[in-house]
């Protein structure tokens, strides 16, 4: 079920109704409608697919149990093993299988060995990747005892299937979002409200922004060798800001949502296109996914500790799996080796840390030096993406290299003046509210100024949504 469909605009407010008004007497049959509602809204897209997050389920509240019963550390890592193995081997099997067996086969005929390797008709269920790596950090932070294992089934499987945060994150940690299961909640007003605009303001940002941005970076990046140089820069301007719009737009709804039935998720982007490095654009983006690569990965394998070798394997590693959590393509591997090497230098010159507040804090505008490294951080990004959304390797390469031709000064041939106006209003938006959780935040004074902005983003949605297709979000294929 997406959340810019009818479909959705219908399911939650019966589901709100549901749960406030008829199953808010008791704290378990509340979270059993819960478990019951996002299944529901799961298994919308294919029933079958529930069998993956029922197994999920079961295979890490059973181990997180035994953990807890076992004081045998060679028991303890046959657990942990299992949990890992049995959750990253349904991801790899429905995710990367085809893409092994298309490789292993150009691998021989790259030998002289011509072989064919049939690969299978798999369909890749919604969110396996987020729901999976939620459930495999419950399990690795009660292996390392930082989080005691709950033995009420019923909330770790409203924990594991909750739906706002289902199919497209954030990635919940179970030591913030599980004990919000165990506390009887009441309906607060205030954060109601509050979850409201949030939702408006991530619907705004996917249908007006990144919706209509998608229309021309398809045209452009499908069509690529027809157009000049600043029309393909026009093009991956446009992907940049619409998998910015899109993403973080879900998000936005899926913690409006949330706060709708009494539960706080965790902050997933921090208006990461007005960061002035590299380290500081990823401390801002996907943050949840950003942060558990950071925790149950690169710190383990030493982070930057160790030899300078060591730092930068360890930089490749987090990065390269980044990306291949991305998808089961060579270009989503050369993103994350794109980002690497662009980190790579802040990092062996320790100055990965340099900016951690809001940039221009307490000022209008940049300075000068902010303002450069903003523009350069941009655009090392915007190449990054050309990867991310090409279909192949020699797609992005050709595109880059038609890109930076001497038709890049040329006079774009896709000029769509209306959009860019709305962007301009859109980034400025979010420039003035940077210090806030999200743009429209700060709307808590005069309420007809409030309700003006409410009626004309309300008006903006339903203008470019009907002028743009109903895009899936793009991080449901992950």
């Amino acid at each position: 079920m997406l959340f810019n469909s009818f479909d959705f605009a219908l399911y939650l407010p019966i589901v709100f109704i549901l749960y406030w008004f008829v199953f808010n007497k008791q704290l378990k049959i509340q979270n059993a409608f819960l478990v019951v509602a996002s299944y529901v809204f799961y298994g919308w897209w294919d029933w079958r697919f529930l069998s993956l997050i029922l197994f999920s389920s079961f295979l890490d509240y059973f181990v997180g149990l035994y953990l807890s019963k076992s004081k045998v550390t060679r028991t303890r890592k046959l657990l942990l093993w299992t949990s890992i193995c049995g959750n990253l081997g349904l991801l790899g099997f429905f995710k990367y299988f085809n893409f092994f067996i298309d490789n292993l086969a150009q691998s021989f005929r790259f030998f002289g060995q011509d072989i064919t390797l049939t690969g299978l008709e798999i369909i890749l269920p919604v969110g396996i990747s987020f729901y999976t790596f939620q459930t495999l950090s419950y399990t690795i932070d009660v292996y390392k005892g930082k989080l005691e294992p709950t033995k009420d089934f019923l909330s770790f499987a409203a924990f594991v299937s909750f739906f706002p945060q289902l199919v497209a994150g954030p990635i919940e940690r179970a030591k913030h979002l599980l004990p919000q299961f165990y506390k009887q909640r009441t309906f607060n007003y205030a954060k109601a409200v509050d979850g409201m605009r949030q939702i408006l303001w991530g619907l705004f940002k996917k249908i007006a922004i990144a919706d209509s941005c998608a229309m021309y970076a398809n045209t452009i990046f499908d069509n690529y060798d027809g157009y000049n140089g600043s029309t393909l820069f026009i093009g991956a301007l446009f992907f940049t800001l619409q998998i910015y719009g899109d993403f973080s737009g879900y998000s936005d709804i899926a913690i409006g949502t949330s706060r709708l039935f009494g539960f706080d998720l965790k902050r997933n982007f921090a208006y990461p296109y007005f960061s002035r490095d590299i380290a500081e654009f990823w401390r801002r983006w996907h943050i949840s996914l950003s942060t558990w690569f950071r925790d149950y990965l690169y710190i383990p394998l030493g982070g930057s500790r160790g030899s300078t070798l060591q730092k930068v394997r360890n930089t490749f590693i987090i990065f390269i799996v980044s990306g291949f959590w991305h998808g089961a393509n060579w270009t989503f591997i050369i993103w994350g080796f794109l980002n690497a090497l662009y980190f790579l230098p802040l990092l062996l010159r320790h100055k990965n840390r340099v900016y951690t507040g809001n940039i221009a804090e307490g000022r209008l505008f940049p300075n000068f030096k902010e303002f450069k490294g903003m523009v350069i951080t941009f655009f090392l990004t915007l190449i990054a993406w050309v990867f991310f959304r090409a279909e192949t390797i020699n797609h992005a390469f050709a595109y880059l290299e038609q890109m930076f031709s001497a038709s890049l000064f040329s006079l774009p041939e896709v000029r769509p003046k209306d959009i860019f106006v709305l962007i301009f209003v859109f980034i400025c938006t979010e420039w003035f509210a940077r210090d806030k959780e999200y743009a429209l935040e700060y709307l808590n004074f005069n309420k007809y100024l409030r309700w003006f902005v409410y009626v004309l983003l309300v008006m903006l949605i339903y203008l470019f949504g009907s002028n743009s297709e109903n895009v899936e979000f793009i991080y449901f294929q992950f």
